[in-house]
């Protein structure tokens, strides 16, 4: 949600502004400033989250054992999990290792000079993240972490995907031989970046083939002590490289307005940049305070002044702190709360939910980009005792009196809800123990995907009246409260309620998946109806020339200007062929004359 909510407020900052020129979708010449932001929020969204892993200190993540218990332990687990969940011991490891590299050491290469570079550095941030897509259910996370490694890519490298590259008269030309010096010191220092992260990876983590039983060994080659460091010798230079990386967005988007044509044009380039470069520069120092949290030295050492304008949009969360898996759970099994309700309290009946595990013979789930914030909730009071999460005991309140909301959080199909025509009398929750099974178990019947154990009670036994339930809701404050009226002929309550009375029968999964489905067709049908209907593809539009008016006119009249004028040029064209026919006739006549 962090995350979500810092780049919502950069789109404001990227979103095109279209005063005076409303049809525009030309490139202007500050977006290289703004969409430097997102660059740099991914930068520090990466580089956190590999350097909490080693800071937390945590001997899973040390040990490089950390996906041998990741895949089963996480929110909520995807079929592809049990899968990744049987792969051998060294070749967890391994990943480990190079979710390392591709979170603290590529990340670098975000600012690179070399194109090809910050290309090598765009694909394996997308490896990384589809590979958790496929591995586990972490809402829009991933696919937005992807959006944001866009910010890597070019409009030639796009274009390339597209169908439609501008530069292919200048990849020719790279390819002429002898080569330029320029392309020969580019391709030394691409193959130097290679070699020297090949070699830091195989030195740190100590890589090494082990021929016998034929895998690849790997542990880490460094103390806590070192680490550390390293991390506040480098804190500050990076702080300084994105300062270097800013000053030449700036200065380029400056030489780009000045070569913009008009002089009204030019004042309206310039005084677009300079407000859009003074915000890029305010976001990015007040950035630096989350970003230094890595090490206390180096945050300390920042201008007062940037710790100022901090705490005066530190409410606001537009920059935030990252650090994603500091810690793995669940290193002796999941621990995951199964409610139980019943009418007698002596036959219970194990209440289901739509996503997170449960049955033993269920599979899990693919639920992203869905958010099921229950479902995730259930995941974090498992850790620790109910006391710690007070929204527990109304949740077991609201179940009591058999409230349709809240039951729909539960299973949004009321036939899989066992308690649907009547709410159970008690409630009670067990806390388990959950393992993968493993390739080789075998049992009769449907193979189960889990495995569990039964720790202990989680919740007692409550019903409505019970003291011990009014007890825990007046202790957390959760006693039921007059709710504020509302006037039922408002608008939007009105519309909220025609929007949930017409996705109640689908699930979150559904309705979100179909509304990006009908977004695609749009797109997909504006596009078509943009291509010319019929006859030879448009030529390449190469713009106006020096002095010449730029095409303001619709598609429609061009196309009819453009018929008329070639209709003109062939009548032209055969006027001038009959022209040099008859005078060729006329020259053989005079020739014989003569003769």
């Amino acid at each position: 949600d962090s995350l979500l909510l810092e780049a919502g407020f950069l789109a404001v900052l990227v979103a095109p502004l279209r005063l005076l020129k409303w049809r525009s979708t030309a490139w202007r010449a500050h977006d290289g400033v703004t969409f430097w932001l997102v660059r740099w929020l991914l930068f520090r969204l990466m580089f956190a989250s590999g350097v909490v892993k080693l800071t937390s200190r945590c001997p899973t993540w040390w040990g490089l054992t950390a996906l041998t218990y990741h895949y089963e332990t996480q929110c909520i687990p995807t079929p592809g999990a049990w899968f990744a969940h049987q792969l051998p011991v060294w070749f967890q490891k391994f990943s480990v290792v190079a979710t390392y590299v591709i979170e603290i050491a590529i990340p670098l290469l975000f600012f690179a000079p070399i194109r090809r570079l910050r290309l090598f550095a765009f694909y394996s941030q997308v490896l990384l993240q589809v590979l958790i897509i496929l591995t586990g259910n972490y809402n829009f996370f991933n696919m937005l972490t992807i959006v944001l490694a866009f910010s890597l890519l070019d409009e030639e490298h796009v274009g390339r995907w597209l169908g439609r590259s501008k530069r292919r008269h200048a990849s020719s030309e790279s390819r002429a031989w002898p080569p330029s010096l320029r392309a020969v010191l580019s391709t030394l220092l691409e193959l130097s970046a290679y070699g020297l992260l090949l070699y830091w990876s195989i030195q740190c983590f100590g890589l090494e083939i082990n021929w016998e039983k034929r895998l690849l060994d790997s542990k880490v080659a460094f103390t806590y002590h070192e680490f550390t460091t390293w991390l506040r010798a480098v804190t500050l230079p990076l702080v300084g490289l994105g300062f270097l990386s800013l000053s030449w967005e700036i200065l380029s988007a400056m030489y780009r307005c000045a070569c913009v044509r008009g002089c009204f044009w030019k004042l309206w380039a310039t005084l677009q940049w300079a407000v859009f470069a003074t915000a890029t520069m305010g976001m990015f120092a007040i950035s630096l305070v989350p970003f230094t949290y890595l090490d206390y030295e180096s945050n300390g050492k920042l201008w007062p002044g940037i710790h100022q304008m901090f705490n005066a949009v530190e409410r606001f969360q537009v920059v935030n702190s990252y650090g994603l898996f500091r810690r793995m759970t669940g290193v002796g099994g999941r621990p995951e709360v199964v409610l139980e309700g019943s009418y007698d309290k002596q036959t219970w009946t194990e209440i289901e939910f739509m996503y997170k595990p449960g049955n033993v013979s269920t599979a899990p789930p693919v639920v992203a980009p869905h958010q099921p914030r229950l479902d995730w909730q259930m995941w974090f009071a498992a850790l620790a005792h109910h006391s710690s999460s007070p929204w527990f005991t109304s949740f077991v309140y609201r179940l009591l009196q058999g409230k349709k909301d809240v039951i729909r959080l539960v299973q949004v199909d009321e036939s899989r809800y066992p308690f649907g025509a009547q709410p159970p009398v008690y409630i009670r929750a067990q806390l388990y123990k959950y393992w993968f099974t493993g390739s080789t178990e075998g049992s009769e019947g449907p193979a189960p995907w889990w495995r569990r154990q039964h720790v202990q009670e989680f919740f007692p036994t409550v019903s409505l009246g019970d003291p011990t339930l009014e007890s825990l809701l007046s202790q957390h404050g959760l006693k039921d409260k007059t709710l504020l009226k509302r006037s039922a002929d408002a608008f939007l309550p009105r519309l909220l309620q025609s929007l949930r009375q017409l996705s109640h029968p689908y699930s979150g999964p559904v309705v979100l998946w179909s509304l990006y489905l009908v977004a695609a067709t749009v797109c997909l049908l504006r596009a078509l109806g943009r291509r010319p209907r019929g006859g030879a593809p448009p030529a390449r539009h190469k713009g106006p020339r020096r002095g010449e008016p730029a095409d303001r006119g619709g598609g429609e009249k061009n196309g009819q200007v453009r018929r008329k004028e070639a209709k003109e040029a062939e009548e032209k064209g055969e006027g001038r062929a009959r022209g040099a026919a008859d005078g060729h006739g006329n020259g053989l006549r005079g020739t014989k004359k003569k003769k």
